[in-house]
């Protein structure tokens, strides 16, 4: 009675145990961008861990050979062949430690289909990658350049039919205005075709990802190969009720504490690491891997990088050229400076949008890239 109550609370301490940690996987597994897979490999190790962890329930019946025999001959059986009936349970203290392995690897896998699911989202947008913030900053740029630039316009546009200014001015004027409304529709289809693409986290390192993937990778095999080897152990409990019919028994009662090792074990433990080594080098150099095509993706980051580093101080430059030359034309009051003011104010407002572009795009590309070396 004693040892079916011990049973019991062991079987719902388990239970609750592996409610628990059900809701708690559940919990995480919504607010991850791999939720489909992780419930995968999550409920498939606690389906294979419930097997490892619970106790086994058995019975047999057959006949044997029980008494004294009968007669010298040896050909005679040992004795005459009785019913026997034997039930009760058996527990694998092993399953116990294959049990945490299994939950182990779940977690290991989804972490790696999460780092996976990340490297194929910035595959997926190349060269574009990190883009979204500078687009954003062009936008606001043009923002607030755009109206005052309108204004302008509209304003050259009276001058004209006063006689206050020429058509060759307004269609010069024209042309420069039509050049920031094209920059602000290319900016804004830009920013509608990269909302359809998957989002990389802000702030994410590229370098970082891959190593974080690698590590689960190499941590799942690990995991494999430790499985692998408790494979060769059992320290088994069984016991139970064991009945010889037509036999005088005492207590038909029996218990029994095994212990087995599997000779083969010894020779796992090379072969794992050549499993091990070669998954290390399977997933970095894998033609088709999401780790190589990163990396080259990678270099070519690195070469935008530096070509918009480039290109930002040459545009701050004449930024701060323009500036310099607004302000003394400002000073001035003649028709010819105001429309020489206003051919500056609009190359003024295009340079200030590139400006903005590369500064955002740069900030963006150094924490991409701030895990691999130049």
């Amino acid at each position: 009675m004693r040892t079916t109550l011990a049973w019991g609370a062991l079987m719902g301490l388990w239970t609750g145990m592996a409610s628990a940690a059900e809701d708690a996987g559940t919990v995480r597994a919504r607010s991850e961008p791999a939720r489909g897979y992780c419930e995968r490999v999550r409920g498939t190790s606690r389906s294979e861990a419930a097997l490892e962890l619970a106790p086994e329930v058995f019975a047999s019946i057959g006949a044997v050979n029980a008494g004294d025999a009968q007669g010298g001959s040896d050909q005679m059986p040992l004795g005459t062949p009785k019913l026997r009936l034997t039930a009760g349970l058996g527990y694998d203290f092993v399953g116990i430690y294959r049990g945490d392995k299994l939950r182990l690897r779940a977690e290991a896998e989804c972490r790696r289909y999460q780092a996976l699911a990340a490297l194929q989202g910035a595959l997926d947008q190349g060269s574009r990658l990190g883009e979204a913030a500078a687009l954003e900053a062009r936008a606001r740029a043009l923002a607030t350049s755009l109206p005052r630039a309108e204004t302008l316009v509209t304003a050259l546009r009276e001058e004209l039919r006063d006689g206050g200014a020429t058509l060759e001015e307004l269609n010069a004027v024209q042309v420069r205005l039509d050049r920031l409304r094209a920059l602000a529709r290319e900016t804004e289809q830009a920013q509608a075709r990269i909302a359809l693409e998957p989002a990389l986290a802000e702030g994410t390192d590229l370098g970082a990802l891959i190593s974080t993937f690698e590590s689960a990778d190499d941590q799942v095999e690990a995991l494999s190969g430790t499985l692998r080897r408790a494979r060769a152990w059992r320290l088994s409990v069984r016991g139970g009720y064991d009945k010889v019919f037509d036999v005088a028994q005492d207590v038909p009662l029996f218990g029994q504490l095994t212990l087995g090792y599997n000779l083969g074990s010894l020779w796992q433990g090379r072969a794992n690491a050549q499993a091990r080594e070669g998954r290390r080098q399977e997933t970095r150099d894998a033609v088709d891997g999401a780790p190589r095509q990163v990396r080259q993706l990678l270099g070519e980051l690195r070469i935008t990088e530096q070509a918009e580093r480039a290109r930002l101080g040459e545009v701050s430059a004449l930024v701060s050229d323009l500036e310099g030359q607004l302000r003394e034309v400002e000073r001035l009051e003649t028709r010819q400076v105001r429309r020489f003011r206003d051919y500056l104010l609009l190359e003024l407002a295009r340079l200030q949008a590139e400006q903005a572009y590369l500064d955002a795009h740069l900030r963006t590309l150094q924490t991409l890239l701030k895990g691999v070396g130049s």
